[in-house]
């Protein structure tokens, strides 16, 4: 066994980000699919777990390996689930150990008593090492067009989830829906709006930036890209999908829905604000107009695998314009530095 390069941290301690050049061989019990990192992409949670916000380091270690939005090769599967050479990328969240009724089902994603893991976040190594381990059931295999933008599975993926959520609910009753509103063009947003286009729906995106990439990337897919306010727009969309969590944002989405909308939050509030708000007027026009709002985060693996059938249906180009910045390991403090401007920085494991 030899020793691999990992992105660390010490959890709940801010400024300990280390690359670490010894960090020990993925042991066995991990799982039997053993797996070369290509790349893992970065995101806000990455850069609270580094700002010592949260984040828990696996049962006995003192350091977490960051990276949850993974990207591989397989190097070996005894198995036989996947062949040396494919793609792959890690399932986040294990069942907790009890396991509550929805565990034991594996739908993780809807845990009820809070003892899941998760790679990188909870218990869990992370994907931020030269090579990782995976059992059958964790790993999804993506298809060879995905090779440079594989590591968007995981953001897909709760997007995924999202929409089959709200198509779930839709099912109530009658329901043709025609259009969908997505604040935030973050990467979260713009794949909603990926999976929105791909349901040949009128898809608009709200989001304040005037310039740089997300305009574009948004009328690529044949949506209307806006920067006013919510409460401004000239649209009453049967869907919202909200991915800023910002909290007046959030409100204004909740009563921006068409009659029978649905709302689904997929972005998280800070707290710790409070702003004036008419709740009895939102509690009317919720119920008046049979309105469904209901958050949304992680995902089950059926909904991993409906992210990578939709990621491998999209234009690859337009993906790969999502990721702004590619980073080698070596310099690694720069992947995991707000910059304001991008939209998705990676952590490449191939430079």
């Amino acid at each position: 066994m030899r020793d691999v390069r990992a992105v660390t941290v010490t959890p709940g301690v801010p400024d300990s980000l280390r690359l670490v050049e010894d960090w020990p061989e993925p042991a066995p019990e991990e799982g039997a699919i053993l797996v070369e990192a290509l790349a893992v992409g970065v995101c806000g949670t990455d850069h609270e777990i580094v700002a010592g916000e949260y984040g828990e380091a696996p049962p006995g270690q003192e350091r977490l390996v960051l990276g949850h939005e993974s990207l591989g090769r397989v190097l070996e599967d005894p198995t036989g689930t996947l062949q040396p050479g494919d793609l792959v990328a890690g399932v986040v969240r294990h069942p907790d150990p009890v396991p509550c009724a929805n565990c034991a089902v594996d739908e993780w994603d809807m845990c009820r008593n809070g003892l899941y893991t998760e790679h990188g976040i909870k218990g869990l190594p992370g994907f931020a090492r030269e090579r990782w381990r995976l059992q059958p059931k964790f790993a999804v295999g993506l298809d060879p067009a995905l090779a440079s933008v594989g590591m968007l599975l995981e953001p897909a993926s709760v997007v995924a989830k999202a929409w089959d959520h709200i198509e779930r609910i839709g099912r109530r009753a009658e329901w043709t829906p025609k259009s969908v509103l997505i604040t935030g063009a973050g990467p979260i947003g713009l794949l909603a709006a990926l999976l929105g286009s791909q349901r040949e729906l009128s898809v608009h995106v709200l989001d304040r930036n005037t310039t740089g990439p997300k305009p574009d990337l948004v009328r690529a897919l044949g949506a209307t890209y806006h920067t006013s306010s919510v409460t401004e727009l000239d649209v009453k969309p049967d869907v919202v999908i909200e991915c800023t969590g910002a909290p007046t944002v959030v409100l204004d989405a909740m009563c921006k829905a068409a009659p029978t909308g649905i709302v689904c939050l997929t972005g998280v509030s800070s707290g710790g604000r409070t702003i004036n708000f008419d709740a009895g007027a939102l509690n009317r026009e919720l119920v008046l107009e049979n309105n469904v709002v209901f958050g949304s985060v992680n995902a089950g693996r059926r909904h991993w695998d409906l992210a990578a059938e939709a990621l491998a249906q999209a234009d690859q180009s337009w993906l790969t314009s999502l990721i702004t910045r590619r980073v080698p390991v070596s310099n690694y403090r720069e992947a995991y530095a707000r910059t304001g401007e991008d939209i998705k920085a990676v952590l490449d494991f191939t430079q």
